[in-house]
Order: C-alpha cells, then structure tokens, then sequence
C-alpha cells in the first residue's frame, strides 16, 4: 500500500512515506473552496510560511454513506482548529469537479467551510500512505502538521470506522501547547488547564505523585 508499492513507476511515489517526528515533503492540490465557490490550489510550502498548522483529512471518497458524516462532524469543529491557527484540508481521490457536486447536494455538508482538495492521482495520498491500491480510494487518515513542516500526529482507520473530530481538537490543543512548553509531556486524556508532566529522573515510578500532588 502507498509510497512503498513498486508496482508504479511515478518517481516521487517512490520517496519514503511521510513519517511522525519528520518534515514532510511540499506538494501541491487542486481544490474546491466552498468558502468563495470556486476552485483554488493548496499548496502546503505556503501555508507552513504563514506558520499555520496544516491537517490533512484524506477519505475514500465523495457521494459515500459514512464519509459526509465525517466530513460534517470536521465541519462542526472547524472553527475551533482555525482558532489554534490550523489550515483544514479535506482530501479524496475524487476530482474538485466531484468535490463541487457532492458539496452541493448533500445537505450534510452546509457546514463545510474547509478546502476540498482533489488527489486523482494518488500521489500525496501514497506519501502519507493511506492510499489503497486495490480500490484506488484513501483510508480514512488524519495527519497534523506543525508550522515547521513536521508530522506530529497520524490516525489512519478502516473504511468502515469514522473519526471523531473532538478527538482532533484535543489532539491539536495538546500539540499547540507542547510547541510552546517542548520540556513538557501531556498524559492520556490531557485538555487545556490539566497537569502536564515534565520528565524527569524524579518522577520516575512516581508519576500518580507528579499528577496528584497533596
């Protein structure tokens, strides 16, 4: 699956995958802006210039049963990744003409306000290796991006599992203060005001004390 198949002879499908804790790669999407109507490009090296966080949310595809309940939930969410400085793209397969379409006839995505970007092609979804060969469509991955172009956080799940986009939002709240308070750690279920913890040779096998202090 992805970047590592040898069946295809593209020569940047055949780069390493996009790993967590590397830089990505820049590339370049046609889109469907639902914002001003049109279409657009996302282009991810001018985006990481404006020192925003990118998430990148690939799907299989467009006029399919769980993705717009997907794509609506992320819609939901929106507003609060914009806030933490995150540029929302959605990707698929399917063409920004289908992506125009979709968006137009299913009353589950009024709320969509984030680009829609087209990968026809594959190629960036074979980088973050969620593309499946036998079906040509993107298992349902979420990746975070931070400013300086690394990957921090990838989620890929089944067709058939859908994602919750508060989950996202946690996981963006966490990366956004860690940027800041890099000496820090957030534990399991962390959410903006929780006790993080700072690693540490004192906290070794003391880490309910370091969470629960008296």
């Amino acid at each position: 699956m992805g970047c590592c198949d040898t069946e295809h002879d593209h020569d940047e499908d055949l780069m390493e995958c996009a790993k967590v804790g590397q830089k990505i790669r820049n590339f370049t999407l046609e889109a469907y802006d639902p914002t001003e109507g049109g279409f657009t490009e996302v282009d991810s090296e001018k985006i990481l210039k404006k020192k925003k966080w990118l998430i990148l949310f690939f799907y299989p595809a467009d006029f399919t049963f769980v993705c717009p309940t997907e794509l609506a939930d992320l819609a939901a969410s929106h507003a609060k990744l914009k806030k933490l400085g995150a540029e929302v793209v959605s990707v698929s397969t399917d063409t920004q003409f289908a992506h125009l379409a979709w968006k137009t006839s299913e009353r589950m995505l009024e709320g969509v306000k984030f680009l829609m970007a087209a990968d026809p092609a594959g190629h960036v979804s074979r980088y973050f290796d969620v593309w499946d060969q036998d079906t040509g469509l993107d298992l349902r991955g979420t990746f975070i991006i931070n400013p300086d172009g690394v990957l921090v956080s990838s989620e890929v799940n089944f067709y058939n599992v859908g994602r919750n986009a508060d989950e996202l939002v946690r996981k963006l709240e966490a990366n956004v203060y860690l940027a800041k308070h890099p000496a820090e750690a957030c534990p399991a279920r962390w959410s903006p005001g929780d006790k993080t913890l700072t690693p540490g040779a004192d906290i070794v096998g003391k880490v309910y004390e370091a969470l629960n202090p008296k």
